[in-house]
Formats: structure tokens, sequence, C-alpha cells
């Protein structure tokens, strides 16, 4: 039910450690996440209810730090998980908290009583951070795929020309666009030839995003042709392109955390939910797997969430997922009471969604 991001490195199997050490573990893992501050072995001596000296303990940990589990965070004598460990917590170890009685309720109260799409994924977003005490996101669901069949391009007169698309089977949808300059209809017929070898058959989406790709590269590498090419898809097929592609909620709350309250993360991680392109893409990764998927630090594969870990559910139908939500806070954050959430909060959106259409 519960599924992994991807991993870089695969943490030890919970076989490999024995009871004494998972047992610790879990306490290490548990007390640092609830108090946010290094754990030693004395802490660990007085919670553990085993009769087992300090320098036993001591010994265990620096086991667990050698399969890379835990570590010591600059000259502290205590430990605290690593990215791994947090792997091995989530996948192997942590029990899964069910969610009160009154906050399912909140949660179905909620989102059943919506009328319209876009108030509703607000609201949706709004109480998922308020209920994690974390930052959310809800992506706006995703429009039904539309591949490109045939483009042909007609000049007019003052710079624009006639941008004709036969999208899916017969669908023709004609657009008039304003260019930088005056094309010839030698030029318009080029670019059109083009287009429709590189791209017919693709999804109209994936078609404009790797022309942009194009388009970043030195224009002065590009000829003209291309260059034609280039501006002709961008300008006709930008309605194709939603202005927000998710809703974000509660990214003040990352300032209340002590783990996250540098500066610098703070200002770079708001410029990412501003930018939105790295974070869409985590959530496109997670809209093609299967139920929840948990990103610990580096796993994400963007640099500016190192020091996040972001929980995903997708949401929709039994047989089609039309978007993804989820929450972002720090490496430690409460996974056993954040993952139920995010996944209840999934399939009552989807539900609530499903009464809509």
């Amino acid at each position: 039910m519960y599924m992994s991001g991807s991993p870089i490195h695969r943490p030890p199997a919970p076989g490999a450690l024995s009871e004494r050490a998972l047992h610790l573990f879990r306490l290490l893992v548990e007390r640092y996440i609830a108090e946010g501050q290094p754990v030693g072995s004395r802490t660990l001596a007085r919670e553990a209810n085993l009769t087992l000296s300090p320098a036993t303990i001591r010994n265990v940990m620096a086991d667990l730090e050698d399969m890379g589990l835990i570590h010591a965070p600059h000259t502290s004598a205590g430990r605290v998980p690593t990215v791994l460990g947090y792997r091995l917590f989530v996948d192997s170890v942590m029990t899964m908290r069910v969610p009160s009685a009154e906050v399912v309720e909140r949660i179905h109260g909620d989102l059943q009583h919506e009328a319209d799409v876009q108030k509703l994924l607000h609201k949706t977003s709004d109480m998922l951070s308020e209920i994690t005490k974390l930052a959310s996101v809800v992506m706006i669901p995703r429009v039904e795929q539309r591949a490109l069949r045939q483009v042909e391009f007609l000049p007019l007169s003052d710079n624009r020309v006639l941008a004709i698309l036969i999208v899916n089977e017969q669908e023709v949808q004609n657009r008039i666009i304003h260019t930088a300059r005056a094309y010839s209809a030698s030029e318009l017929e080029q670019a059109a030839n083009y287009l429709n070898q590189a791209f017919a058959g693709r999804d109209l989406m994936q078609v404009r995003e790797g022309l942009l790709r194009e388009m970043a590269r030195n224009r002065a590498e590009l000829d003209r042709h291309m260059q034609a090419a280039i501006e002709m898809a961008e300008k006709a097929l930008v309605a194709e392109k939603s202005g927000d592609e998710y809703v974000v909620s509660g990214q003040t709350n990352l300032m209340a955390i002590n783990d996250l309250s540098n500066i610098e993360k703070l200002r770079q991680i708001f410029e990412a939910f501003n930018q939105k392109r790295d974070i869409l893409h985590l959530l496109d990764q997670a809209v093609n797997a299967h139920g929840v998927q948990i990103f610990i630090g580096e796993e994400s594969g963007y640099e500016v969430l190192n020091d996040y870990s972001v929980v995903t559910a997708p949401y929709g139908s039994e047989d089609k997922v039309i978007g993804v939500l989820g929450v972002i806070g720090p490496t430690r954050m409460p996974y056993e009471r954040v993952v139920p959430l995010v996944d209840l909060t999934a399939k009552v959106l989807g539900a609530a969604l499903k009464t809509l259409t």
C-alpha cells in the first residue's frame, strides 16, 4: 500500500539487524523525530527498558553508524538518522498511526460539500497543510491527453499567422498568432513539415516542452528554419499549458521548524514553490507510480529538496489517476502520522471529484 520513492542506496534488510539493534534504532529515530535533537546512548539506555549498559548501547550505535543508518552531526555526542536510516524506518520499522475519528470526519466534511473544482482543490491543500502543520501541494487535474496529428501555418497580414491544428482523431483548432516578424508561405510550410515529421502523434504538451528545450540552446546555433518552427509551436501551443500546475499551502509552516529555519534554505524552497518546475517534475513521477510515495532528502533528485521529505499520493478513480497531492516537510517529519493522512485525503478528494464530473 505504501511505496518508497526512489532510494539512491538500499538500506540493509531489517533481518540484518539484531532484535536489540532494531529496537534501539527505532527508539533513536522516534526520539529524534519528536524532539529534533541528537540522541545519545544515555538517553537510549533510559528509554530502552533493556538491562544494557551505556557502553553496550554505544557499541550498537557504532554498528548502526557503520551501516550508514545514523551519524553524528558536527561534534555532538548524540546521533541522528541518515537518509538511509529514514528509508529503513519508513519501509520496514514504523507503525502507521490511524487518523483519529475527528480528523477523518473533518477530511470528509470539508471535501464532500464543495461544488466548485478549483475551490475544492484549494480547500484540500489548505486543510492538508493545517492538519499536518507542513506545506502541502495539490496538482491541478491533468486534462485528457491531446495528441498532435497535423499542423499547418498560413501567413496573414501584420505579422499574423493562422495556425491550424488537428488534434487526436478529428478535432480541428484554428488559432491566430502574432509573430516577431513576417514569415513567408515557404518558411511556414517548412516549419509545419518539420513539426509534423518530428512530433506527429505526440502529446501537445510534450511537443511544446521539447521545442522549448531547443529554444534554450544558443539561438545563434539555430538556423532560420528551426527558429521559425520553434516560434510557431511556442505560440500556437501556449494555450495548452495551464498557468497553474498545482496549488500550494502552508509554506510558512516550514519557517517554524528548527531544521529548516536557515534563511538561505527557506529562500531556495520558496523560490522552488514559485518557479514550480522541480516540484512539478517530482509530482509527475508520482502520477506514474502506484500508491503513496515517500521521497527522502536527495532521493527526490533535486538539490533544493535535499533537506526535505515529500510524501505524495495519487487521486482520481480506481482506473484513472488525474493528479497527485502531498506534503513537504523536514526529513524528520512524523511519517507514521503524515502518510495515512495524505493517503486518506487523496482517496476522499478523488471521490469528491467523481461526484462533480
